[in-house]
């Protein structure tokens, strides 16, 4: 059975410091850009030579161009995919251990795999009753036929380098620590200190998906790719980056009315991303990256963000320098799924979402 690493946070934390960045800005640090504009250049404003145009470029008019196709507004970060082993005792382990549901299962005989969608899903839940595609901080496990019987099959789960982790943000940290602990539930100590907020009885649908972590080299180019390309938003970064350690950043998409939530809300939902760097690896040439999960031995498989009109966003990420793609929407057998790659190589899903749009109907 595949156990991958867990985090556990309260949901209640002190106030840390905001960082804005606006989700309908492009920016990049790649192109100088006029006083005043938005700063973004699209590939295919660029001469062919490499000379850059930006200083005949009408930003208002190309901002208003892209956004006509795709709102990046009403992205989410739709959920996390895992490789098990045998999924029937996973998806047994998140339900018993955790209180997630089973929401949504996809099977492709034909291909040999099948996806199970877990989701909290309490009538309290942010995402509660919504189709899957419409929700954020879901967990994908996907099972590979066959797996569950074979002795050789191992997954990379992440607990060593390159560490990567899912965090689940609970109401009573201490307490639920202690209640898997006697459960003999297998865990990674929070780097938090273990706060007790409340003296009741942890209450499980109050828990959510708070975020995903992901090794990077470069946190500055990972904030650039995942606000600039993808429109998130850094929620929380942190300082002192010449003297720690590490440094981290939280993204996440902006909500509707966010300007009236508190900040230390905000970082408590569901559906976040967290970036982490080692110190120094942005500077060292010898260093090559993180496993990315997807190369032998697999384990973690990718983000996946779905959109409000996806053959409309395709089109916008053709549009912006410097894309990367692992598949294209019109390459391969699946024409409803497109995947980039982001600055590490860590692969993220596009698709529709089904309740702004249908398309698939899945």
């Amino acid at each position: 059975m595949f156990v991958s690493c867990l985090w556990f946070s309260a949901i209640k934390r002190s106030s840390p410091r905001f960082v804005s960045a606006p989700i309908s800005i492009l920016h990049y640090k790649t192109l100088p850009v006029p006083p005043g504009r938005s700063s973004f250049v699209p590939a295919s404003h660029i001469r062919r030579n490499g000379t850059n145009m930006s200083e005949e470029i009408d930003y208002e008019a190309l901002a208003a161009q892209l956004h006509a196709r795709t709102d990046t507004s009403k992205y989410k970060m739709n959920h996390t995919m895992i490789r098990v082993k045998d999924p029937q005792r996973s998806v047994k382990f998140y339900e018993d251990n955790f209180g997630m549901t089973l929401i949504h299962r996809m099977d492709y005989a034909d291909a040999k795999f099948s996806l199970y969608f877990l989701a909290f899903d309490s009538p309290g839940a942010d995402s509660h009753g919504k189709v899957w595609t419409d929700r954020e901080g879901l967990l994908e496990l996907t099972h590979n036929y066959g797996t569950e019987n074979d002795p050789n099959y191992k997954i990379n789960n992440g607990n060593e380098e390159p560490y990567k982790d899912i965090a689940i943000a609970v109401d009573n940290l201490q307490q639920v620590v202690s209640d898997l602990q006697t459960a003999g539930l297998p865990h990674c100590p929070s780097p938090l200190p273990y706060k007790k907020l409340t003296s009741s009885t942890p209450d499980k649908t109050k828990w959510r998906l708070n975020h995903t972590m992901l090794r990077v080299k470069n946190l500055d180019d990972s904030i650039h790719f995942y606000s600039s390309y993808l429109g998130m938003s850094v929620l929380r970064e942190s300082s002192n980056r010449n003297r720690d350690y590490f440094s981290q950043a939280w993204m996440g998409f902006v909500r509707e009315r966010d300007d009236e939530v508190e900040l230390e809300d905000r970082l408590g939902r569901e559906g976040l991303v967290e970036l982490v760097q080692i110190r120094g690896t942005d500077e060292d040439s010898s260093f090559k990256g993180y496993h990315n999960g997807n190369d032998q031995p697999q384990g973690f498989g990718h983000l996946c963000v779905t959109v409000d009109d996806l053959d409309g966003a395709c089109a916008r990420f053709d549009d912006l320098m410097n894309i990367r793609w692992k598949k294209r929407l019109t390459e391969g057998r699946m024409q409803n799924v497109a995947f980039l790659l982001d600055p590490d190589g860590y692969w993220i899903e596009i698709i529709q979402n089904e309740q702004l749009k249908k398309r698939v109907g899945w």
